[in-house]
């Protein structure tokens, strides 16, 4: 089979199988004619007959056939022993026929006027093909010039799926009764007149402390508080051992539980002072 052909195939089981719920393996219903010309294209056997049918479905599928057309085969007399065997080699599809009928009025009797049971008819009678188009949702399978052809969809076939497609845009009547629509409330007028500012372009108003201002206190975190008292403390009392070291005059006076102020020497000041008595 050619890509091309096998690639149009296959969109059209694609069509069947998400519109019209075909499911693989496909029912392939045959009757006597093509059982006929399948013999004398050389398909004998059940399986180069399913494989071949099988590749024209892009999918698995099981042949079947009905006793009304059977019964047609053994009216060829001897020389169609071959093909009855072949035929007997498929499914059995009861008919529930008590005389056996025509093979044609057959298949459309199990077919009906929907194909509920999605049946894939192969036939090469004519009068079938012509009856068949006219039930939607029907592929039709024929042999031509010893090639397997599957037909495109018939106008039945196109305006049922088209019927599909438009009832899935609309609301069931069950859906309807169940969620009643609210009444439509009126729209107000849009508003005209000077828009405000673009809040992207506004600048911020800034609600922290100005440059060079000193940070409130509320601002500052306790812990950061004890931790500065903590290192000014220790830096007084590092200064302190420093001055005792350097100056053994100066005195520290406590009154009332309090350090005062140490005295500190200005060696300037003091030179200063003996300069001026040695003067005098």
């Amino acid at each position: 089979m050619r890509q091309k052909r096998a690639k149009s195939y296959k969109k059209l089981m694609a069509m069947y199988h998400s519109t019209f719920g075909f499911r693989t393996p496909y029912q392939v219903l045959v009757d006597s004619s093509f059982c006929l010309d399948g013999a004398r294209a050389g398909l004998l056997k059940l399986e180069a007959a399913t494989k071949l049918i099988n590749g024209v479905l892009q999918g698995n599928c099981k042949l079947m056939i009905t006793q009304c057309c059977i019964t047609e085969l053994y009216k060829g007399g001897p020389s169609q022993q071959p093909t009855v065997d072949l035929a007997k080699t498929f499914e059995r599809r009861k008919c529930n026929h008590v005389e056996p009928i025509a093979g044609d009025d057959c298949i459309l009797a199990i077919v009906g006027a929907a194909n509920k049971h999605r049946y894939v008819i192969a036939t090469q009678s004519d009068n079938l093909r012509n009856k068949l188009r006219g039930i939607p949702a029907t592929p039709i399978v024929h042999i031509n010039r010893s090639v397997l052809v599957l037909e495109p969809p018939s106008e039945a076939t196109k305006s049922r799926k088209a019927e599909i497609e438009e009832a899935g845009l609309h609301a069931s009547a069950s859906e309807v009764l169940s969620n009643p629509t609210t009444k439509e409330q009126p729209t107000q007028p849009k508003r005209r007149g000077p828009k405000g500012p673009n809040p992207l372009s506004v600048k911020k108003k800034k609600n922290g402390p100005t440059k060079g201002s000193a940070p409130m206190a509320s601002h500052i975190p306790q812990s950061s508080i004890g931790w500065k008292r903590t290192r000014e403390d220790a830096e007084d009392n590092d200064g302190n051992d420093n001055s005792r070291s350097q100056n053994h005059h100066s005195e520290i006076h406590v009154v009332d539980g309090e350090r005062a102020p140490r005295k500190r020497r200005r060696h300037k000041a003091k030179a200063l002072d003996d300069a001026v008595e040695v003067g005098t």
